[in-house]
């Protein structure tokens, strides 16, 4: 059997035994095939791969004397390769797993998807590891391989030795990541698995001593503290409850606690005492399942615990209502919980895996070690919130539901914490904390009366104090009003039914206007609304709403989770949609308008060069408050984005649907929400295909291959874009067919085939040329500048990227200048013309920091550190460096690793 070599001295090996590869020459054209083994490689390619930007006048010819003694040398192995010439290039026919790169590759996709054979598949891929990269070959494709090959090495390091740990083999993990750390001295995660190592082999203060070495080293040459994971484990090896003073700010989501919260002494000594075993605990997780009937006061108990309590976590508490028995058909999916929670511990929406299950494997993962509470409220059963349940004991859960969770607590060991209505004392204590003492004193048999007629239900009761202080009642009216409802008649021993009748009493005393807001608010789509969009939905002014808004909220029959959002308690939307079952079809229609308005402003305000939609204009009675300035779109569609995704599922707007998620494409991709993307996409894929609108079916289809794109799924995001071109030719759309070539240029390289993008961001040049595009042309200029720059054409990359440069500042188009500055930067560095490049970065550094792209700006950023070092001006470099540096560890990117590692060197 033939084996390639490249994680090490470039070799080939047949039934055991080395064959000689020849001079570095061959050995580098060997290389350069093998790492693209099974595919052709250009002639060009090749001839970059062996001079780099100063291949010799013979340089055609040389490759092809290479070539042919490569090819003698694999004639003598048989019939298992074979190097062949194809059109443009050469191919090395061979499997890619006879490459030990690629087999390494292969190994650990296998090794993290088979948790029973994780370890030993790890361990041959890391045995397949000899030594530096590509040993015995120079020039700059060899140092970018080498470059790049390294963090696979780091990522394959670090699963091995998760795995090792896991099984219970700490020795092999201590005795390589030793020698590793010593080669990536700022790898923060390789440190983090060697002290967590050295504790698990029970050498804790070597553990210690690693760590302050670590911190040290960090905050002296990047100047930075070690991340929240590694501080964690910090406090976990000192056994500390507290954190140290520079921990970052951990996560801080509860709501705010209920006023007048009263009672329920048992229930809160039952979670004190969880909390004091859940310090001591030494195995599962600590898990509360609260239950009880809805309106019992399952969420209030669990959100003024964990206010209480939230001192003992330092590492933050989550939250998030589930909304499990919401009657809209809402319900919060567990995968959308997760990566809430995976935002909100830090990690950037483009570090998120594509599948669910690694999405959960990520969230246990930075749990660990952590002391953290997670509040699950409104779950539906336990399979609602298995996903988001910690495996670390120093976590608690608390979890409220209306269902027992029985399977929680067999499962998961949970303990069950059941409530029931208040008895009479408590409710008592409640209705005077919401009322004050005094009416309760003066007239305690109407008092007592409410109490009954609220079935000791803190909802229903809330309520009825709120109605008591709106008017200024006395007990003894509001007493009578409640006997009035006949509540004795609607009472046949069923909680709910008392509530629904407290409901429809405080219903009957709001106002006209409040009343028929209410009923409006409840069916419409999204967990809350803005006074804006209410406004739009109602159909009325502005000011009225707002205050009609202020009355359900100072009635208890509206919720304000956070200032300018409203929502409903789940008992009250389904009361309320009980009261206009088939909701109200123009107040859909309006919010819809209102959203798709709003949104199309802000999208243009992020993006004004794109194609613009032919919109309708605003339905009458919509009110628009279109944000003005770049910052204020990007807060706007972050505050909408839950709402407006749950407007594309409302059916039978089909045009909305599609030009809804065209104009949330560039907040979703530029914000890494690839997750969302997708699903918007499909459905405007499926609303513009029931439309018979080829335009912009074409168009769906190409915007969920930026969905793929984004989540590296390259050959879904192919098929989209071949299905978007075909649609595109079908119908005529020449600038559809533009659109499409020009993705499938992007996506070849991000595969890094520029051979295969040019031609693509050829032909879509072509096309917009055609159609008197401008901007699709000014684009399309600069990425064929770019892949002939990555091609080694780099004047011909010049003069492209000038013409494109021309053009978009002629159109204005900052984000399309910045990228073209980027590339017209690229093609000065690699001809030599230092400050030409300095100068170029410069400018697109400048603009990407305007527009708020903080990774492009550190990945620009990056670039000039590097031109710095080629020019000898090494501080300019490390500053440069430093500052990409900075900026990739904030958003958590894993380009940060390569950085620390440059700067350490």
């Amino acid at each position: 059997m033939i084996e390639f070599r490249l994680l090490g001295p470039v070799e080939m090996w047949v039934d055991g035994h080395r064959l000689e590869a020849g001079q570095p020459r061959q050995r580098t054209v060997l290389a350069a095939l093998a790492a693209d083994a099974g595919r052709v490689v250009t002639t060009d390619t090749l001839i970059d791969r062996l001079w780099g930007d100063t291949p010799p006048a013979t340089a055609r010819r040389s490759l092809h004397a290479h070539v042919t003694r490569v090819r003698r040398v694999l004639d003598e192995v048989g019939d298992q390769v074979a190097l062949r010439r194809r059109a443009g290039g050469y191919l090395l026919d061979a499997a890619p797993e006879l490459v030990d790169l690629h087999r390494m590759r292969g190994l650990l996709d296998r090794g993290r998807r088979s948790p029973t054979e994780r370890v030993a598949l790890l361990r041959e891929a890391v045995a397949l590891w000899r030594g530096e990269p590509l040993t015995g070959i120079a020039g700059p494709w060899a140092d970018r391989m080498r470059q790049s090959w390294r963090q696979e090495r780091l990522d394959l390091m670090l699963a091995w030795s998760r795995a090792e740990l896991a099984a219970g083999n700490p020795g092999e993990v201590i005795r390589r990541l030793s020698e590793l750390t010593g080669d990536y001295p700022l790898a923060e995660p390789l440190s983090t698995e060697l002290i967590r190592a050295l504790h698990a082999a029970g050498r804790s203060a070597e553990a210690l001593e690693r760590y302050a070495a670590i911190r040290r080293r960090l905050g002296e040459e990047l100047g930075v503290d070690p991340g929240p994971e590694l501080q964690a484990l910090y406090r976990t090896l000192l056994g500390a409850p507290s954190p140290p003073t520079d921990v970052v700010p951990a996560p801080a989501q509860l709501p705010a606690s209920v006023a007048g919260f009263a009672g329920r002494g048992a229930a809160l000594a039952e979670l004190d005492d969880l909390l004091a075993a859940s310090l001591t605990a030494g195995g599962a997780a600590v898990i509360a399942a609260i239950s009880g009937p809805a309106g019992v006061g399952k969420t209030s108990l669990a959100v003024h615990w964990a206010h209480k309590a939230a001192a003992r976590f330092p590492d933050g508490c989550l939250y998030v209502n589930l909304r499990g028995f919401d009657t809209g058909g809402q319900m919060l999916d567990p995968g959308e919980a997760v990566r809430g929670f995976l935002y909100a511990l830090g990690v950037p929406p483009d570090r998120v895996p594509s599948t669910s299950e690694a999405q959960a494997g990520l969230y246990r993962s930075l749990l660990a070690g952590r002391r953290l509470l997670v509040l699950l409220d409104n779950a539906r059963d336990a399979d609602h919130v298995r996903p988001l349940l910690p495996a670390s004991p120093a976590a608690l859960t608390l979890v409220t539901s209306r269902n027992q969770l029985t399977p929680l607590l067999a499962t998961h060991g949970a303990h069950p914490v059941d409530l029931a209505a208040l008895p009479a004392a408590e409710a008592r204590e409640l209705l005077a904390r919401r009322l004050g003492p005094g009416p309760m004193a003066a007239e305690p048999d109407a008092a007592a009366a409410i109490i009954a007629a609220c079935a000791g239900l803190p909802l229903a009761l809330a309520i009825a104090a709120a109605r008591a202080r709106q008017n200024d009642l006395p007990l003894t009216a509001l007493a009578g009003e409640l006997a009035g409802a006949r509540i004795g008649a609607l009472d046949a021993g069923d909680t709910s039914t008392r509530v629904e009748t407290v409901f429809s009493w405080s219903y009957a005393a709001l106002s006209p206007s409040a009343a028929r807001l209410f009923r409006l608010l409840a069916p419409l789509p999204g967990p809350d609304v803005s006074a804006v969009a209410a406004a739009s939905a109602a159909g009325r002014p502005l000011p009225e709403v707002r205050r009609d808004l202020a009355e359900l909220v100072q009635a208890s029959m509206l919720l304000e989770p956070a200032p300018g959002r409203h929502t409903f308690h789940d008992l009250l939307r389904a009361y309320a949609t009980g009261l206009a079952p088939d909701g109200d079809r123009d107040a859909t229609a309006r919010l819809l308008n209102h959203y798709l308005h709003t949104a199309y402003a802000a999208n243009m305000l992020l993006d004004p060069a794109q194609d613009p939609i032919a919109l309708d204009g605003p339905v009458p009675g919509v009110t628009l408050d279109p944000p003005a300035k770049y910052q204020e779109a990007m807060d706007w569609f972050a505050a909408e984005r839950l709402s407006l995704l749950a407007a594309l599922k409302v059916p039978g707007f089909d045009t909305v649907t599609w030009q809804l998620c065209l104009s949330m494409v560039t907040f979703l991709d530029w914000q890494g929400y690839w997750h969302d993307l997708e699903a918007a996409a499909r459905l405007a894929v499926g609303a513009a295909a029931r439309s018979s609108d080829a335009v912009a079916l074409a168009r769906a289809h190409r915007h969920l291959s930026i969905a793929h794109l984004g989540l590296n799924r390259f050959a879904e995001g192919e098929a989209e874009l071949r299905t978007a071109l075909d649609i595109s030719t079908a119908s005529g759309d020449v600038i559809g067919q533009a659109f499409a070539h020009n993705g499938l240029a992007s996506l070849h390289d991000r595969r890094d085939r520029a051979d295969l993008a040019l031609p693509h961001a050829r032909r879509s040049l072509e096309l917009f040329e055609s159609a008197g595009h401008r901007v699709g042309q000014a684009n399309a200029l600069n990425s064929v500048g770019w892949y002939q720059a990555l091609l080694g054409d780099h004047e011909d990359s010049l003069t492209s990227c000038r013409r494109a440069l021309a053009l978009l500042e002629e159109l204005g188009d900052r984000y399309g200048q910045a990228h073209t500055w980027d590339s017209l930067g690229y093609a000065a560095h690699h001809l030599g013309r230092h400050p030409d490049a300095v100068d170029c970065y410069r400018n697109a550094v400048a603009i990407f920091h305007d527009l708020g792209d903080r990774y492009q700006e550190a990945d620009t950023t990056t670039k000039l550190g590097d031109t710095h070092q080629t020019a000898g001006d090494l501080p300019a470099a490390r500053a440069a460096w430093e500052h990409a540096c900075r900026i990739l560890t904030d958003l958590n990117h894993p380009d940060a690793a390569a950085l620390r590692a440059k700067l350490g060197g």
